[in-house]
């Protein structure tokens, strides 16, 4: 198979637009899974939005065993165990359909069908699959996943819980404080990650949550959002577990948490979408049909640019999401089909495909933060009120760039891994670097190229902004080789480049294969989407890649890397950006919702 599906590749590499898969091409079966879970989010969850603002947290657990009944908590999990067993794609396909209504649901949800039941699958042996996960998966028993301390958050690996090992070697003493657990108030079965003397790295642990074994939670905590999300700090006292309920080996949990937060990341920013899409669909309706000076306010051109800037993010998300989803869905059938087993190929695949995750996570968070943010200045005061849905959405988004690893963190992790994916032979950053740095020594052409086919200038565009990652990565590991991991400011600037890099290529591809197969005048509004999020990439990227080079080159140096960065980002034919906004606005706001 192409090595397009090798995780990072994406940076060196020219993609062809048939070679990624779109929302477009979810098949007759995915389409059926979509209106499914729709209908069951409009029919249980989004009725039912005002119970889930009032900490109602049984309503939560209903919803958990509603969605257990119709088998969407076991939508990943193989059939051997309980669950449907079905693909990557479905699963994010899942995630992102039943997670817009509310962040409360989506997020017992996400810790149940993730953090709380995929350790198991992916790590479990035979006998721990067969005990735990066909509960897991038919809603008898809910999961969460106990990893974070007081001091230890995004250092995960300096929790300070101990397991020690009984005298006659039957069972390990758990004794240590978890906090901000999900699904803690309900849940029957912890993933615990506690560390046996002094070992370097923690070992995950499968406790069930037995309160006459040692161990109590808190009561619910009061939080920002999610505000029906069971959360609670959880105490283990001398919490006896055996010792067969140890994950994978000892020293592992490391490794388990790092990889079962990857799952996280990508599930996290599919999680954010349908909530973009009911954000969007809302704030269409109401500026419609809000009168101020005798016009309804989609009629201006403030409410517009909003509009078209909410919907151009939510579909450059859609766009890489998916892109991602089938990549990792390929990467995991190319594992079995050489032999691997389900459990290693699917861990390895998803492994793979880290640094796309942790873009992913960061990217979509965002977004649906900034689209809900706008939603509530669209309905003005009215967005400020607990009576419309808008307040509650931009509440349950903020928890986004927290979850799963920090925003902060998974910007340094997306350049970090993909320098050590270099490193390793996967990524070969080295070879295309030395050819930008060249290219920057000769003298650049003056021909006037043809930009006659569609989304021409748009894909050279891409290639040269991926040249601007290039020279910056380039140029700070060579100033700073191992060191760089302390630079952080210049990391995460790197990172922004990244990121804005896939999500427009992304955008870009989809549009492009969507264009072919319907007619580009048929898909005149995500053309236009596509042009205003590259248009406004290049300007983020300018300003990262100007302030990355300043930070870390001086004089002669600093000059050719700044006349590089201005012919890398220099558009020849620039979009009218306003007439791209005026198009896509017009185009939800007659249809009354978001319709891409």
């Amino acid at each position: 198979m192409d090595d397009k599906t090798r995780g990072g590749q994406f940076i060196v590499k020219e993609t062809k637009c048939e070679a990624i898969f779109t929302p477009e091409d979810f098949n007759e079966e995915q389409i059926m899974m979509r209106d499914s879970v729709k209908e069951f989010v409009d029919k249980e969850i989004w009725p039912n939005k005002d119970r889930f603002e009032k900490k109602d947290f049984a309503f939560t657990v209903e919803c958990m065993h509603k969605a257990a009944e119709l088998g969407l908590l076991g939508v990943a999990v193989p059939e051997a165990y309980g669950g449907m067993g079905m693909g990557f794609v479905n699963t994010v396909l899942v995630c992102d359909y039943i997670s817009g209504a509310t962040g409360s649901f989506s997020s017992a949800f996400g810790a149940h069908t993730g953090i709380g039941t995929l350790p198991i699958t992916l790590y479990g042996t035979e006998e721990q699959k067969q005990k735990y996960v066909p509960k897991l998966a038919s809603g008898e028993w809910f999961g969460a996943y106990c990893l974070t301390e007081p001091g230890a958050g995004s250092d995960a690996n300096s929790g300070k819980t101990k397991a020690v090992l009984s005298e006659d070697g039957t069972h390990y003493k758990i004794t240590g404080q978890k906090m901000w657990i999900t699904n803690a108030g309900f849940c029957s079965l912890f993933i615990v990650f506690a560390r046996i003397e002094d070992d370097k790295n923690i070992t995950g642990f499968i406790v069930e949550n037995d309160p006459n074994n040692g161990i109590t939670t808190n009561p619910e905590e009061h939080k920002l959002g999610i505000r029906a999300s069971s959360t609670r700090q959880v105490f283990f006292n001398e919490t006896k577990v055996p010792v067969e309920n140890m994950l994978s080996e000892r020293g592992n949990g490391f490794k388990i948490a790092m990889n079962a937060l990857n799952v996280g990341r990508i599930k996290l920013a599919a999680a954010c979408l349908d909530a973009q899409r009911r954000v969007i669909t809302n704030a269409t309706k109401y500026a419609n049909e809000r009168i101020q000076f005798n016009t309804p306010i989609s009629q201006f051109g403030a409410i517009r640019y909003k509009i078209a800037e909410m919907a151009a993010s939510c579909y450059a998300g859609q766009s890489a999401t998916y892109r991602a989803a089938q990549d990792i869905e390929d990467r995991i059938k190319i594992r079995e089909a050489e032999g691997a087993s389900q459990q290693e190929a699917e861990l390895k695949g998803i492994e793979e495909f880290a640094v796309e995750c942790s873009i992913l996570k960061v990217a979509v968070s965002e977004d649906i933060q900034n689209c809900s943010d706008e939603g509530i200045q669209i309905l003005g005061g009215m967005g400020f009120s607990e009576d419309t849905p808008m307040e509650s959405a931009w509440r349950d988004a903020r928890i986004a760039r927290i979850y799963e690893g920090t925003n902060e963190i998974n910007r340094m992790l997306s350049v970090g891994m993909l320098i050590k994916k270099a490193m390793k032979g996967h990524v070969d950053l080295l070879g295309p670097a030395t050819k930008v740095g060249e290219e920057l020594l000769s003298i650049p052409s003056f021909e006037t190229p043809d930009y006659s086919e569609l989304f021409s200038e748009e894909k050279e565009m891409i290639a040269k902004l991926k040249k601007t990652f290039l020279m910056v990565a380039g140029g700070a590991v060579q100033k700073y080789g191992p060191d760089l991991d302390h630079h952080q400011q210049l990391l995460i600037a790197a990172a922004d480049i990244l990121i804005e890099i896939y999500m427009a290529e992304s955008t870009i591809l989809r549009t492009e294969k969507l264009a072919k197969k319907e007619g580009a005048e048929k898909v005149e509004g995500q053309i236009a989407m596509a042009k205003l999020y590259l248009y406004k990439a290049v300007d983020i990227i300018t300003q990262k890649g100007k302030e990355s080079i300043i930070s870390f080159a001086e004089g002669d140096e600093q000059r050719m890397l700044l006349m590089g960065l201005r012919r890398f980002t220099k558009y020849t034919n620039m979009p009218n950006i306003v007439e791209l906004r005026k198009l896509i606005a017009l185009k939800i706001i007659s249809k009354n919702e978001y319709c891409f």
